[in-house]
């Protein structure tokens, strides 16, 4: 009698190297040796007849097959991992709980939340990937992130983490002694803008205002450029142009003065910073007690 191969066979190993990008970081994840890691791929490799991974000296990438296969089976696999756990559940939340969230969250959640949760719920593992891309969450394998609003798709469960988001321009009084302070958004181009690329699209952001309830943008000159938030605050601080920020992330430079905010009558409120997760992922009790710590908290108005 012949037996059928364990189609799950190899499949765990694929997926890490897969997230990981590399055998080392995979054997990493998984606590086992990267001999062992490349031999669970090869055999996964040579059941379906294809190469799943392209192998240089210097980086592992997913082949055309590779990357099919992953399409398909990573969000089967996050389901298998949620009905397990959901499955296990004891009154204590547990698991591995895997967010992605950008930069400007660290300070405003995760720093705050993170310790309330490993004290009520230390049976709960965590890992944070800080990214201020959009990430796909069942392909890379997250149970949920953080985002602004207004870049959530609309087919995700939202929960409110922050107050709604006030955009500023801002400078430090160094800056603007030095240079004047613009009234009007077009006077923008008499000076020197610090400018944000988004990591995914590598497009340059053009600043949103408002006048008389109709939405405008406006292109400034720049010759810095940056894909990091912490850093384009910092900059400003340091006198080196206008930054167009969320005033959340500049709360303490406002109040202590290191940055002074312009153009205000002309900027625009857009919502807060959500957690966001698919609607199958939401009776994970270990997503719940996440939600519950940060709502205890944060709290509403933070």
């Amino acid at each position: 009698m012949n037996l059928r191969p364990d189609p799950f066979s190899g499949l765990s190993a694929f997926l890490a190297v897969a997230e990981a990008g590399g055998f080392t970081a995979a054997a990493a994840r998984l606590d086992v040796s990267p001999a062992a890691v490349s031999q669970a791929v090869k055999a996964l490799e040579e059941r379906l007849g294809t190469p799943l991974f392209i192998r240089t000296t210097r980086r592992v990438g997913l082949s055309e097959a590779g990357a099919a296969l992953l399409a398909r089976v990573n969000p089967a696999a996050a389901e298998i991992i949620a009905a397990v756990e959901q499955a296990a559940a004891t009154d204590e939340p547990s698991g591995l709980l895997r967010l992605t969230v950008p930069r400007m969250a660290v300070p405003l959640v995760v720093e705050p939340v993170i310790p309330a949760l490993r004290r009520a719920h230390p049976r709960i593992a965590i890992e944070i990937a800080v990214e201020d891309a959009t990430v796909d969450l069942p392909w890379r394998g997250f149970d949920a992130g953080i985002r602004i609003g207004e870049y959530i798709e609309q087919d995700m469960v939202a929960v409110r983490l922050t107050r709604d988001i006030a955009w500023s321009v801002v400078a430090s009084p160094a800056y603007l002694g030095a240079r004047g302070t613009p009234e009007t958004p077009q006077e923008l181009t008499a000076h020197e803008a610090i400018r944000y690329r988004f990591p995914r699209s590598g497009a340059l952001y053009r600043w949103e205002f408002e006048r008389d309830g109709r939405a405008f943008s406006v292109d400034p000159p720049g010759s810095l450029i940056v894909n990091d938030g912490a850093l384009l605050v910092s900059w400003a601080r340091a006198g080196l142009g206008l930054a167009y920020v969320a005033d959340i992330a500049v709360e303490a430079e406002l109040r202590d003065g290191q940055l002074v905010p312009v153009l205000e009558p002309f900027l625009p409120t857009t919502p807060g910073l959500f957690l966001y997760f698919p609607r199958r992922a939401q009776t994970q009790p270990k997503l719940r007690a996440f939600i519950d710590l940060a709502r205890q908290v944060l709290r509403p108005g933070r």
